[in-house]
Parts: structure tokens; C-alpha cells; sequence
């Protein structure tokens, strides 16, 4: 019988102490410092031009010590900065942070041929974040801790304040802690209470209960739900399944009032979006009909309506009815023409787009190239191209260019502050 072969040991080098000069800010946010032998030591929590200590292991860096500072270096504003994961930036002033999302914006357009006016970055003010996902683990005696997951770690962070988060978030914080106790009765359950502020009051929905070996006891859902009164919620839920409801959660899209369905999406901040909007208002001047691609609860869709018919596609069947609802509700709006589609398998034709003088397309991270590919052969004269992710979205924009369209100019929007995380708007016409 033959031997099996040995495996070999896979070699790891000993971390080290260095001192490290930093050369840029890369793409998420780390500071970055050449090695000896040529490749590069990611650190994060420093700046372009600064001299620092760290602990060295392969490309990665833990800083210990600032020793030449930049000055574009502030003193961070949060007490969780740094331990917590949630940020990346506080330790920069906020014209550096505006001019380095700007720039890679740029660099993302440029990876794929593309120039264009670069508008001045849209800022969105601290405590105007409206959702945030927050996790729960277990605590002494029954108790729950609450917080985000650590920097670079599955480690909990627990948080007592957060600057980016709406002032009503932090304020119901206490009694978040003590609602998410009730959600820790199994040992497998890792919740997150993904909680959105809304006109009128906070909707939470739960998440990563776990439900396969027993769902929640009697007990526990009335523990919840007494919590969640004693925080006068407007609702909560547990993966979409109603527990306790004081009155109709809703949010104000344009003209409209929607009721979202239990974790939706939503725009992080509503100047952001109120931003996105106008922008999409602008581009309908003179059109006659419009689409609203990926368009979730009606961020685009609704806004347009008031000006025009409007046809509209989302994979989210319960995003799609709540936005028909709200548009059946609102007096004076367009036709407004809604259907649920993966727009990645079956992407809205050039033909069904006939008609259709502006398309707006807001898809996820991913992008949406098949549905650019139609877009791009369609009859319409502008399109607003709306992203989170500057490389899909240039990736994307390349195929309307090399049918023929032109990139007029791109705006970044900081809607995720003292992150590394880029919104954008670019605006394309023949």
C-alpha cells in the first residue's frame, strides 16, 4: 500500500514590529506602505505622508504608533473608534476623506477608459444615518450586549453612542439591549436587529434566530413584545413575521407615503437620497415617459410619477406592492407601471423600454450588466446611473459608452460617513 504523500506545512511568517512610512489610503480604506521586497503592508487607521509603528504579518499591519503625523490627522469624535468596525475614517478631517472618494471614483472610471466632469462630493452631516443593523450576543445574567461587529473581527463591539446613526437610534439604544435579550434563548441564535427610523417611530426586524430547533417560546415573544412597547415602536418583526404593532410604519418618498415591508431597502440617509432624486428630476426635463430599474420601494420611481408614467422593476415582490400601494394612495401622479423581475436573469428589454425618454437604474453592489447591455440599446435619451460600487458601475457605464452614449458627469455622495464605502450619481445622454 502506497504511502500517502506528506503535506507540507504552510509557511507563515512571525509577525514583526516595523516602522512604516505610508505612501496613500488604498481602495478600503487602509493605509498603504511598500515592503522591503517590493510588495505592499496595508495598515489601517493611517494616512498618506505619516510614519508609523506597526505589527508586521505578511501584507497585513496593526498600528501601535503614530511617529510623524499627518495633518490631515484629527482627533476621532467616537469612543468606539477603532475598535469598532463601523468606521474608517474619523481619524481623517472631513475635506481629505471628500477628496479621496472622489478620487477613487475617478481611478474606477479610468480602469475602464472613462473620463468625465467630476462634481463636487455631496456630504451628509453626522447622526442622519436612518438604518443600522445592529448585533446582540449574549451578556451576564440573561442580559444581551449590543453593538457592532469589531474592526476586521467577528468580536462584538458593544456601542453606548454612534455618531452616524440618527439621534432616535442612539437614544433607544438601552432599550434595544434589553429587547434583543429576548431573542438570545437558544445558543445557535446570533440576532440582528436590523432597526429603521420611520415618520412614525422605529421598525425593527429581526434576524439569525434560531428557529430550526424550536421557534420562540410563548414566553419570549411576549418578553419582546412588552420590550418593544415599553420602547413605543412603531413595529417588530421576526424574519417578516409580525410581533407586536403599535401603528403602521411608513416613510415619505416624494409625494408618497409608503409602508415598508419588514427590512427593506432604504436609502442609508434621506438628504442623500432627496439628493439622488433631484437629480433624477433634472434628467426628466422633457420626457415623456421614464423607467426605474432595481427600483426597490420607489426611491426614483415614486419622484418621477409626479412628472411622468413611469415604468418600474424589482426583484422585491413586497418592495414592488408596497410601492404600487403607496402610488394607488397619492393623488396626482403619472401611471406608474410596476412589475417584480430578477433583473439579472431577465433583464427589462430595450424593446418593454420603448417609449422610455430617462432610465434609471440603481442596482446592488454587483452591478447590472445584462440589464446595462438593454439600456444600452434602448431609444431614451438620458439615462441616470445610480451605484455603491464605483468599479461596477464604471464597468457598467463602459457598455453604454461603446454603444454610443456619453458619460455628462458623475457627483460621489458620502452617504456612509467616515467609511470607505462610495455612493455615486453619473448622468448619461446621446
Amino acid at each position: 500500500m502506497a504511502k500517502a504523500p506528506m503535506r507540507r506545512k504552510k509557511m507563515t511568517s512571525a509577525p514583526q514590529i516595523r516602522d512604516l512610512d505610508i505612501r496613500d489610503v488604498g481602495a478600503r480604506g487602509d493605509g498603504v506602505a511598500r515592503s522591503g521586497a517590493g510588495g505592499a503592508v496595508y495598515v489601517p487607521l493611517t494616512l498618506a505622508g505619516e510614519q508609523v509603528r506597526a505589527t508586521v504579518e505578511g501584507d497585513r499591519g496593526e498600528l501601535i504608533q503614530v511617529l510623524r503625523a499627518s495633518p490631515e490627522r484629527i482627533a476621532p469624535p467616537c469612543p468606539h473608534f477603532g475598535t469598532c468596525g463601523g468606521c474608517s475614517f474619523q481619524h481623517w478631517h472631513l475635506e481629505g476623506q471628500l477628496d479621496w472618494k472622489s478620487e477613487q471614483v475617478r481611478q474606477a472610471l479610468a480602469r475602464e477608459g472613462l473620463e468625465t466632469e467630476m462634481r463636487p462630493v455631496i456630504a451628509t452631516a453626522p447622526g442622519s444615518r436612518r438604518r443600522v443593523a445592529l448585533h446582540a450576543r449574549p451578556g451576564r445574567d440573561g442580559s444581551a450586549r449590543l453593538g457592532f461587529k469589531g474592526r476586521r473581527s467577528w468580536a462584538l463591539t458593544e456601542i453606548e453612542t454612534c455618531l452616524v446613526a440618527d439621534p432616535r437610534i442612539v437614544a433607544a439604544l438601552p432599550g434595544l439591549r434589553t429587547l434583543a435579550a429576548a431573542f438570545l434563548d437558544h445558543p445557535k441564535s446570533a440576532p440582528t436587529l436590523r432597526v429603521t427610523v420611520t415618520e412614525t417611530g422605529l421598525d425593527v426586524e429581526v434576524t439569525g434566530v434560531e428557529r430550526k430547533s424550536g421557534d420562540l417560546s410563548v414566553d419570549r415573544r411576549m418578553q419582546a413584545a412588552e420590550a418593544a412597547a415599553v420602547l413605543d415602536l412603531a413595529r417588530l418583526t421576526l424574519g417578516g413575521e409580525l410581533i407586536y404593532q403599535a401603528r403602521k410604519p411608513w416613510v415619505r418618498v416624494g409625494p408618497a407615503q409608503v409602508e415598508p415591508p419588514p427590512g427593506a431597502f432604504l436609502q442609508a440617509a434621506p438628504q442623500a437620497e432627496a439628493a439622488m432624486q433631484a437629480a433624477c428630476l433634472e434628467a426628466a426635463a422633457g420626457a415623456n415617459r421614464a423607467a426605474d430599474l432595481f427600483c426597490g420601494l420607489g426611491a426614483f420611481a415614486l419622484p418621477l410619477a409626479s412628472r411622468v408614467p413611469v415604468l418600474a422593476a424589482d426583484a422585491a415582490g413586497d418592495s414592488i406592492e408596497a410601492m404600487k400601494q403607496a402610488a394607488a394612495r397619492t393623488p396626482g401622479l403619472k401611471a406608474l407601471q410596476a412589475m417584480t423581475r430578477d433583473l439579472f436573469r431577465e433583464p427589462v428589454s430595450a424593446m418593454e423600454m420603448k417609449g422610455c425618454d430617462l432610465i434609471v437604474f440603481d442596482p446592488p453592489r454587483a452591478g447590472g450588466l445584462e440589464q446595462a447591455r438593454e439600456i444600452a440599446a434602448s431609444g431614451a435619451a438620458r439615462v441616470v446611473g445610480i451605484s455603491c460600487n464605483p468599479t461596477t458601475f464604471a464597468r457598467d457605464a463602459r457598455v453604454l459608452v461603446d454603444a454610443g452614449w456619453r458619460l455628462e458627469h458623475v457627483t460621489p455622495v458620502d452617504q456612509f460617513l467616515w467609511s470607505s464605502h462610495i455612493e455615486l450619481i453619473g448622468v448619461f445622454g446621446r
